[in-house]
């Protein structure tokens, strides 16, 4: 098993991290940082380009899950969990970054907040925005998870966190695996049936932001929406 340490100096990407700097570093120098060890076969840096490459992007590990990590080559539970890890701590930290407090009454700044959950899913996702008074995120809330239906998508799931939290008003968001962003009958009849719950219950729905592959669409903004 091959160590960073007995790597020469020059290629040792963490001293390369202290001396030049993180930016420096090439991604899969980065991953190697985070896994620490290679094997026996391959040292630490041909593992981690071996992950990288064969996963093509950083949203695409971050979307693997740990049993499909392991089914490469050097990759046990510890590095897979290691690695995902590391990768989870990045979303926190845009979602810290991003200015929640910021007011949910555009589309874009909710696609922007959803993005980094949303984008490179493989499955479709439902979350809930429950906001204040003044349209300030009071929680997200993951709701159902595979492809949707009215049958699916119940407004009671969707109202009774709402009622919970006092919330004033609703923004639904779910993702479109195929990374267009263009409603499908059975979005717009679920949109229809949570409008319609939304007024009775005094709890409206202002938007549904369907987040395709960097672009969304909005109810709100197609008129769909009052």
């Amino acid at each position: 098993m091959y160590l960073i340490r007995e790597m020469p100096f020059k290629e040792r990407p963490r001293e390369r991290f202290l001396h030049y700097g993180k930016e420096a570093l090439a991604t899969h120098e980065l991953i190697a940082i985070i896994l620490r060890t290679g094997t026996k076969e391959c040292s630490v840096l041909e593992l981690s380009k071996n992950i990288y490459y064969k996963y093509a992007s950083i949203k695409a590990i971050n979307q693997s899950t740990v049993s499909e990590l392991t089914q490469l080559k050097g990759v046990g539970k510890t590095k897979a969990i290691q690695l995902l890890a590391a990768l989870e701590l990045g979303k926190r930290l845009y979602e810290e970054t991003f200015p929640v407090q910021t007011p949910m009454n555009r589309p874009q700044h909710v696609f922007d907040y959803m993005k980094p959950d949303l984008e490179m899913l493989t499955q479709e996702m439902f979350y809930a925005l429950y906001l204040d008074v003044k349209s300030h995120l009071i929680k997200k809330q993951l709701l159902f998870v595979g492809s949707l239906s009215a049958a699916i998508v119940h407004p009671r799931e969707v109202f009774k966190h709402a009622v919970t939290l006092s919330a004033s008003s609703i923004i639904m968001v779910h993702n479109h695996p195929s990374g267009h962003p263009e409603p499908s009958q059975s979005d717009i009849k679920i949109t229809k049936v949570m409008a319609e719950n939304g007024r009775l219950m005094d709890i409206p729905v202002v938007d549904h932001i369907i987040v395709g592959k960097g672009r969304y669409y909005s109810f709100r903004e197609h008129k769909l929406l009052s």
